[in-house]
């Protein structure tokens, strides 16, 4: 399907545009009213996705100009202004519905799926997985074109998964999409329905298990095979660019805000060639300092945690607004020249940063190659676990003697002995049936896979492996963190912050608004009620230690909890923020893992505190 988007902010058009590619949607773009019209007019679009304050020809303009001219295609407006008689003028004019900037992704995506399903558009589009088809115009499901017969309810459980890749699902989260409020069954209907249409795929030929069951949180679609992906009427080129799963991707898509950053370097030019003239204007200063307070924040998470450091050696020669000597010219000058080499350089890729994260998993890890134990554990702690190694059986079982791992990865195959792992994988199993259990070996046969699935096993992994394939077995069977329906409030002046933030926080099921004008906060605040508020330190207008203080000051919100983001670690900056009211910290550049741990870990909390109040209130 394609969508004219009409935008003139460039991050936030960038950030639509990559939203919009990930979820297979095509993209025409126009930076103004005028160029949108008439794009507007002479192509071919399911929908438009327009900006109210717009130059050449605002939104409202433009909405009136295509109704009048008999335009018929839905119009998503993207406005800032939210008072009732700005809605009204903006439905009036022609618009068919309207989000408020700082949209939420998914409540966008949400809108636009709704619009095109009432105007009928969406009923056409087919969704596929490898040889699995689902009709949305006939109501079929196919495997290699043999019809699978399926319930309502499977068939509307299957279509939430086919247009939401790698979104975890959990089962609260099922009963809100697919039943109304009144008539939801219990959680335990959604276990059964899903088993249910496992069974009925499998039955019709479709030999893949579809989804994947995400402990301790719920389900998502597994990854489609690489000759296909689950999409709306896929093209060539869209198979391309699979959706982003995880933060080595996001950081690729993000990557492409390179040019957003080379522009705003390229302001830090313009002052540094007026201050060694003597002609360094305060307008340009206070711009100077804003760009070089953005990139401090952004770059460093986005591939460039050198060019964070320049950036914010940078921010702190203009901080104090004042004229500069001529040894701070001078040494200006040579931090912008660094800044532009260091964009010349490839960003860094996630998976060569360090991970920073709060909980530790303990993993034993049963098998006699060293070469690879060795490497497994030079790489854990990026991963988050702590490794023990038992090269043989009788030292695997001495070693659970002592302690009990949070997962295991056996081998099956032990020269030297006449037994094999399947033998202590029987063992386990009785002994610890809640274990998770990762069978790596290089046995393949039929016979092998069986026994291994009927004894328990929640993983089979064929030798040779890569670590990162190893670690993402052990990751995907590892009790994870329930949060269910958790709403968190991100507040930063930096939109490319709050679009890699937002990504990195969205996929673990949480529901986050973004906010890029402090000044606002208060009305966001209690509007969306959030479980969590994410706060950036420096900020122009309104900082967010004032934030802190002002929500700590307040009798109903005072007892919110609130993770500040800063690039200062020095103990007074701490100190600052903790006496303010924050909770916690998070340092710049931010690391992925470090934010979902401290994020999740923080809610949990929260709520396993609340709970016993909960019971206590409950009448008997």
């Amino acid at each position: 399907m394609k969508i004219l988007l009409v935008e003139d902010d460039r991050l936030l058009s960038t950030a639509l545009t990559e939203l919009l590619k990930a979820n297979y949607y095509n993209i025409d773009f126009a930076d103004n009213g005028k160029t949108g019209l008439d794009l507007a007019m002479s192509g071919e679009y399911d929908l438009i996705l327009l900006d109210w304050l717009i130059p050449q020809l605002d939104g409202i303009s433009v909405c009136r100009q295509l109704r009048s001219q008999g335009y018929h295609k839905p119009i998503l407006l993207l406005t800032g202004k939210n008072t009732n008689a700005d809605i009204v003028a903006g439905l009036d004019a022609g618009a068919d519905d309207y989000i408020i900037k700082p949209y939420n992704p998914e409540a966008l995506l949400a809108k636009i799926r709704s619009l095109l399903r009432r105007t009928g558009v969406a009923a056409s589009s087919t969704l596929t997985w490898g040889n699995l088809c689902l009709d949305q115009a006939s109501g079929k499901v196919t495997c290699d074109e043999q019809l699978i017969a399926l319930t309502a309810t499977e068939y509307k459980l299957l279509e939430l998964f086919l247009q939401n890749p790698n979104r975890i699902f959990s089962r609260r989260m099922i009963l809100d999409q697919l039943w109304e409020f009144d008539d939801a069954p219990v959680e335990n209907a959604v276990t059964t329905h899903i088993k249910d249409l496992r069974k009925k795929l499998k039955a019709g030929g479709f030999t893949e298990d579809i989804l994947e069951t995400v402990y301790g949180m719920g389900y998502r679609l597994k990854p489609a095979p690489e000759h296909s992906v689950a999409t709306h009427e896929v093209t060539s080129e869209q198979k391309e660019k699979p959706r982003p799963k995880d933060l080595a991707s996001v950081n690729k898509v993000l990557e492409k805000f390179r040019d957003s950053f080379c522009q705003q370097v390229a302001v830090l030019e313009q002052a540094k060639t007026a201050l060694e003239s003597g002609n360094l204007s305060e307008e340009l200063q206070q711009t100077a300092k804003y760009e070089a307070h953005k990139l401090a924040g952004s770059m460093g998470s986005f591939g460039y945690p050198e060019g964070s450091k320049l950036a914010r050696s940078i921010e702190h020669l203009l901080i104090n607004d004042r004229t500069l000597t001529h040894d701070e010219i001078t040494q200006f000058s040579q931090l912008v020249t660094a800044l532009q080499q260091e964009l010349t350089k490839s960003p860094v890729t996630a998976t060569s940063q360090p991970a920073v994260v709060h909980q530790t998993h303990r993993i034993l890890v049963i098998d006699d190659d060293t070469i690879l134990s060795d490497r497994l554990l030079a790489e854990a702690d990026a991963w988050g676990m702590r490794m023990k190694i038992a090269p043989d059986l009788a030292t695997a079982r001495s070693r659970l003697a002592l302690f009990t791992p949070d997962a295991v990865l056996l081998d099956l195959s032990f020269p030297g002995t006449e037994e094999d792992g399947l033998i202590l994988l029987r063992e386990l199993v009785e002994k610890l049936p809640d274990l998770p259990i990762v069978v790596f070996t290089a046995r393949d046969s039929l016979a092998d896979r069986l026994a291994v699935s009927r004894l328990g096993a929640r993983q089979f992994l064929h030798k040779p492996a890569t670590t990162e394939q190893i670690f993402r077995a052990i990751a995907r069977v590892l009790p994870q963190r329930q949060v269910s329906e958790a709403k968190v409030l991100i507040v930063d002046d930096d939109p490319v912050m709050l679009t890699g933030l937002s990504a990195l926080l969205t996929p673990w099921g949480l529901e986050v608004t973004t906010l890029s004008q402090p000044q606002q906060f208060w009305e966001v605040l209690t509007a969306t009620f959030p479980d969590l508020v994410v706060l950036d330190l420096e900020m122009p207008i309104v900082n967010g230690l004032e934030l802190c203080q002002v929500v700590r000051q307040d009798a109903q919100w005072g007892n919110i909890p609130i993770l500040v983001v800063t690039a200062h670690t020095d103990a007074e900056s701490l100190q600052q923020a903790f006496a303010a009211g924050a909770d916690d910290f998070i340092t710049k550049p931010v690391l992925g893992p470090e934010l979902v741990t401290r994020v999740l870990s923080r809610i949990e909390r929260v709520r396993s505190r609340l709970q016993p109040d909960r019971a206590r209130d409950k009448p008997i």
